[in-house]
């Protein structure tokens, strides 16, 4: 078997987490934003889609450079 390039490698990856995406029932927002505007939106977004009635969480997250953070936020597309 021959042995795969990083690239190869991030590529299936990519194609498996966008399939698993597809499939999910979840609504996916992705947000890069300055630390304290981070902060903020991700509230917000809890106020606007709580947790218990949607499932909200901040499915990741990571720090960028310049303070930034880039993060995602997962809800179910409507409450029962």
């Amino acid at each position: 078997m021959a042995s795969k390039s990083p690239a190869d490698i991030a590529e299936s990856l990519a194609r498996a987490s966008r399939r698993r995406k597809q499939d999910s029932a979840f609504r996916r927002v992705t947000y890069s934003l300055p630390r304290e505007q981070a902060r903020a939106k991700a509230r917000e977004f809890f106020a606007a889609f709580p947790k218990a009635a949607y499932m909200t969480e901040v499915e990741s997250w990571r720090e960028l450079p310049g303070d930034v953070i880039e993060f995602t936020m997962r809800r179910l597309p409507t409450a029962d």
